[in-house]
Parts: C-alpha cells; sequence; structure tokens
C-alpha cells in the first residue's frame, strides 16, 4: 500500500479528504517543504539515495521529501519521496497538483521560500485560480533592482509601515517594517489541450511586491558582518608575521596584496576594509670563501626584503552604507489586499517553522527516521510513508486537545516536570503521552484462572483521554479476555 505510488496517492487522498471534514478544518492556507533524510546506503544510478545538498549530513546519500502541510496546524496533506540529488523547483507543481485533489476550492495560498519563487511556478499556481506567497531569490534581475528598492526606502522616497507582533506578556514587539508596490507580471503556463496534447498560453496578471527589514534579520546580519570583519583583519595581520624560525615572510608586493584581496573577498568585506603596508629590507655583508674575514678578503652584500602590513582600518563610511541593506527580503503575492495584507504577509511567512516542526517530529524523536536503515528503494518510500501518517496522528492530537482547551478557558496542570502545579493550554502531543509512560499490564496465570491488571488511571489521564474523545472502556477492557 504504503510502497505503490498510485496506490499511496488514493490512500493520502482519502485520509487528507476525511481529517479536514471530520475536524472542521479551514482549508485556506498550505506550506510547500522540502527536506532530506540521510542513510548509510551504496546507491546506485537508479536508487532514491543520491549524493545531494544536505543540511544534516552531506557525507551521506540522501532521499528528499517534499511535503504541503496545511496551516495553522502543520497537518501533511500530500507528500513524494524522490531521489536526493532532485533539484526542488522541479518538486513544487506536482506537490500544488496533488493538494487540489485533496482541497477543492479556488483561493488556496500556497506559502514556499525562494525556491518556490521561480517565475513558472508562480505563473502555474496563479493560473489554476489560487494564490502564492514567497522570498524572491536574491539572484538574476531581483539581485539587480533590490539595491534601488532598499535605497527607496533608507532614501525616504518610501514611507515604511510598523509591523508589531504581541509577545508572551501580551506586550506589541516590534517585528519589521516594510512597503509594497504592484507590478505586471507576463509568463507562459503548460495546459492541456484538445486530445490531450501539451500547450502553453501566455498569462499576464498583477503582483504585489513586499519589501520588509526584519528585525531579527538585520540583528543576525550586523553580527555576522561583526564577526566576518574581525576575522578578516585577524587574517590579514596574519599574513606578515614577525621574522623568526618557521615564519614564513612574503618577499613580493604583488605577491601580498593577492593574498589580502583573497581574504576580503572569502569574508565579503571588500570596500570595507583598508589595509597598509611598508617594505622593509635587511643588508646583511657576508665573506666569500673560507676562512676568517681580513681587509682584503672580497665581499658579497645580501639584501633580504619583506613586506609588513602596518594597520588594518575600517572604512567608517563605506560599513555604515553596507548596513542600511542588512535585513531586507522582498516578498510576492498574488493575494488582494482584502486577502493578505503586508502585515499579514510577514506574520504569515515567519510562521514557516510550522512545517519545519512536523520534519523535527518524522527525522528526530519520536519516529526517529533519519538515519534511514533499508535497503531498498520500495522500504524507503514504504517506511517514509508510513510515518507521515503517524505524523498527521501527531499533530491532530495536539492540534485538537488544544483547540478544546482555549475554548473552555482550561489549563492542564502536572504536564512540566520541573513545576508541575503550572496549567498550560497549549501541550505538545509528546508531553500528553508522556503521562501513560507508566502505566502497566499485569496478567497472573492461577490454574483455571487468568487474572489481568492495570494500573489505575489518575486524574490527568483521564481528563487526557475525555479530552481525546476517548472513553474509558478503551483502557478498562484491557483487563478483559
Amino acid at each position: 500500500m504504503a510502497t505503490d505510488p498510485e496506490t499511496w496517492n488514493a490512500v493520502e487522498q482519502e485520509i487528507g479528504r476525511s481529517i479536514i471534514r471530520v475536524y472542521d478544518l479551514a482549508a485556506e492556507q498550505v506550506r510547500l517543504d522540502t527536506t532530506t533524510i540521510s542513510g548509510y546506503h551504496g546507491g546506485g544510478e537508479d536508487s532514491l539515495f543520491q549524493y545531494g545538498y544536505s543540511k544534516d549530513d552531506p557525507s551521506l546519500r540522501q532521499v528528499k521529501l517534499m511535503v504541503a502541510a496545511l496551516d495553522p496546524l502543520g497537518l501533511p496533506v500530500a507528500t513524494e519521496v524522490v531521489a536526493g540529488d532532485r533539484a526542488d523547483d522541479v518538486l513544487y507543481k506536482p506537490a500544488v497538483k496533488r493538494v487540489l485533489q485533496i482541497i477543492d476550492g479556488i483561493g488556496l495560498l500556497f506559502v514556499g521560500d525562494s525556491k518556490m519563487s521561480a517565475q513558472g511556478i508562480r505563473a502555474h499556481i496563479h493560473y489554476l485560480g489560487q494564490h502564492y506567497l514567497c522570498p524572491l531569490a536574491q539572484t538574476g534581475e531581483t539581485g539587480k533592482e533590490m539595491p534601488g528598492w532598499i535605497a527607496a526606502a533608507t532614501s525616504g522616497d518610501q514611507a515604511l509601515r510598523p509591523i508589531y507582533v504581541e509577545n508572551d506578556k501580551g506586550e506589541a514587539k516590534f517585528l519589521a517594517e516594510g512597503y509594497e508596490f504592484s507590478r505586471s507580471i507576463r509568463a507562459e503556463v503548460e495546459k492541456t489541450g484538445e486530445g490531450g496534447a501539451e500547450e502553453t498560453e501566455e498569462i499576464e496578471w498583477t503582483e504585489r511586491v513586499f519589501i520588509v527589514r526584519s528585525a531579527s534579520y538585520r540583528k543576525a546580519q550586523l553580527e555576522s558582518l561583526e564577526n566576518r570583519l574581525q576575522k578578516a583583519t585577524e587574517k590579514l595581520k596574519a599574513l606578515t608575521p614577525t621574522p623568526g624560525r618557521g615564519k614564513r615572510q612574503i618577499q613580493d608586493e604583488i605577491a601580498l596584496k593577492d593574498a589580502a584581496e583573497v581574504i576580503l573577498k572569502a569574508y565579503e568585506v571588500e570596500g570595507l576594509l583598508n589595509y597598509s603596508f611598508e617594505r622593509q629590507e635587511k643588508r646583511q655583508t657576508k665573506y666569500l670563501g673560507r676562512g676568517r674575514g681580513n681587509p682584503d678578503r672580497p665581499k658579497q652584500e645580501i639584501l633580504t626584503i619583506r613586506y609588513q602590513i602596518t594597520a588594518v582600518t575600517r572604512q567608517s563610511e563605506a560599513i555604515t552604507e553596507y548596513q542600511k541593506t542588512l535585513g531586507w527580503r522582498a516578498f510576492v503575492s498574488d493575494a488582494p489586499v482584502e486577502r493578505l495584507s503586508l502585515e499579514q504577509a510577514v506574520l504569515t511567512y515567519r510562521d514557516e517553522w510550522i512545517v519545519e516542526r512536523g520534519f523535527h517530529r518524522l527525522k528526530g524523536a519520536p519516529l526517529s527516521l533519519d538515519p534511514l536503515f533499508v535497503k531498498r528503494d520500495d522500504q524507503v518510500q514504504g517506511m517514509t510513508n508510513l510515518l507521515t501518517i503517524a505524523v498527521r496522528f501527531l499533530t491532530l492530537i495536539e492540534f485538537d486537545v488544544r483547540r478544546k482547551l482555549k475554548r473552555s478557558g482550561e489549563k492542564l496542570p502536572g504536564l512540566i516536570e520541573n513545576n508541575p502545579k503550572k496549567g498550560i493550554d497549549n501541550p505538545t502531543t509528546e508531553r500528553l503521552l508522556k503521562q501513560f509512560d507508566k502505566i502497566f499490564l499485569t496478567t497472573v496465570h492461577l490454574p483455571g484462572q487468568v487474572i489481568r491488571h492495570v494500573t489505575p488511571l489518575n486524574e490527568l489521564q483521564i481528563r487526557i483521554l475525555e479530552l481525546l474523545g476517548f472513553s474509558l472502556d478503551i483502557y478498562s477492557c484491557l483487563t478483559e479476555n
């Protein structure tokens, strides 16, 4: 079931539709993202296990998993297992198609990272009557236009709107600032014509561009800049060490400049640091031949040249101007203003951790899919598909319990080990399941009689079962034969 793609698609489609209907989920927003799963495998030309870019362990072969997850709970609705060296951008269109087989309707908002920002993918989503939100990759035309967009903000030509988020204390915390503008986009899309033939059609639509400077992103980039400036300064000074045994000296000016430029480029601080150096000469007279020196003995003058970096200085004005460009990103969407404001766009993309949390559950505790210890590709697909069903259950349990607690205003105590009296209304599934760790079924065999006993449930365990909609009979019946 879980290994055959067609069968799995049908199963996943039925699961997705049933969950959305039974739990009355608002199917309005879907996140698309990929993750990689490593394994100790020999691979092969046709194997799913291939070397590719990985944040986990690049030294191992991997498979890639594309997931479409429903907001706001991060519920996987469509998944696909592909080879580990497969490019991400070709996985988005099939993922959108799979989602639309499960969720009917027009106007879904698909949220993805910069790999989803390829114009062909955006055009495809728009052509299907859906919407997209993603950051633009800082390459190509966007890379050329971005400095002008930033300059419009820093010069005051564009008024910036502040964006706030509520912290744990209910206080408004500054999150970001930005502005938006609209532009016309033209692109070709593929469609199926008469007789099933593939055709292309050029479409045109209006796209909104959000130019946003995130406070946290800017802080991280400023810290990165300071770190690079310090390390580049240290490396430049280390180019010309004090003469001594084993200390290699630079004796050519061109060689010094070339080495310095390599450092500046490696740390991306070209134009931000300046260095000065001097030429140092040491003259030494030596007698030719053997024996003691005397006034009539031939002599030779030896000239030793070395270059010494005397100072490394920061270019304050250049650094200040460069700092103005930090923290900025460009997002695009075709959603109308009434559906997605500038503030909503920023807050929506900020919740990208939602789908990442499902990845952590799948690859770490409690499911521990990564690393994979299976041999065949069908085993890889089957194991991964089955565990994505487990992710669905973990996600649904958490969502359903939290929703009921919010509605009733109740808080569950006893879930935090270090503070058992504290009540919370946002428990994780892992915390809930942990309460049943010390449940035991004891079976005693006597002549002509079998006695079974289960650990009695405490008040918290009973309340958790009630929140999950389970009857206590499913527990008490464990003692029945």
